[in-house]
């Protein structure tokens, strides 16, 4: 299957702890940004395959500082971002209801780009400039016997391994449970409603040069109503996730809601 995905998010307002702080509390004003990620899933067969995906990200970022220090200066830059190659493995029962994958993200993204006055810090860029070991796995299953109703869980575990100049992002774990409908289906055609909650926690970033340990790593849980659409061999789903507890380390910028769709191709 080939794939795009769009994501959007807009960090603009400044939460401290479990609540939102005064704007003036951080330096940071808002990073906006557009990733549009391409995809392709490869199964050998129905045991084993391969996933690799690319993206790239558009960022508008405005923060404190310039020629002064004390100037709100914007920043914006699009590049590549950091890719994701992994193995996937779904031989646990012949109906592939069950996953696992285990991969490397890999430094393509830039971690560099800055202006004359160094205002972007590294937690800001598009890139981690890492190598991280990725983990993770899926199950599926119906909760009805006529498949009408099924549910869905999935984690994933994000652990920077080979890092450079003095950063080392936090280690990243997300996990999705959620139900899908499955009501509305012919043979060609499906419309599926589902509704997931995630939950994502990073550990603070470290390193002697260029980390910010006290305004970094966050705990959040989303909820997140979402639709897939098959009109078999293209596939579309898009979601919203709204954030209903947050609680991050200092001052730091979270989006009131993320924004997801993408389209796959299976051939």
């Amino acid at each position: 299957m080939f794939s795009l995905e769009y994501d959007f998010q807009d960090q603009n307002r400044n939460w401290s702890g479990s609540s939102k702080a005064p704007a003036a509390n951080n330096p940071d004003k808002e990073i906006r940004t557009n990733f549009l990620t391409a995809g392709l899933l490869y199964m050998f067969n129905q045991s084993w395959g391969v996933s690799v995906e690319l993206p790239f990200a558009n960022r508008l970022f405005t923060t404190t500082g310039g020629a002064t220090g004390n100037e709100i200066v914007t920043e914006n830059w699009t590049t590549i971002g950091d890719m994701r190659v992994k193995g996937v493995y779904t031989g646990f029962s012949p109906d592939m209801t069950t996953g696992v994958d285990l991969g490397l993200k890999l430094p393509t993204g830039n971690w560099k780009y800055n202006d004359a006055y160094g205002d972007v810090d590294r937690d800001s860029e598009i890139g981690t400039g890492s190598v991280d070991f990725l983990v993770g796995g899926f199950h599926r299953q119906k909760l009805t016997p006529d498949f009408k109703w099924s549910w869905i869980t999935e984690v994933d575990a994000d652990m920077p391994a080979f890092t450079q100049d003095g950063y080392r992002p936090g280690l990243q774990f997300d996990e999705a449970t959620g139900i899908q409908f499955n009501g509305w289906s012919t043979p060609q055609q499906s419309f599926k409603p589902s509704l997931q909650i995630k939950a994502s926690e990073r550990t603070r970033d470290s390193g002697w040069a260029s980390a910010s340990p006290v305004a970094s790593g966050y705990e959040r849980i989303l909820i997140a109503p979402g639709v897939e659409i098959d009109l078999h061999p293209v596939m579309i789903y898009a979601d919203i996730e709204i954030p209903v507890f947050a609680h991050v380390n200092g001052n730091q910028l979270v989006a009131p809601a993320l924004f997801k769709v993408s389209a796959g191709y299976m051939f």
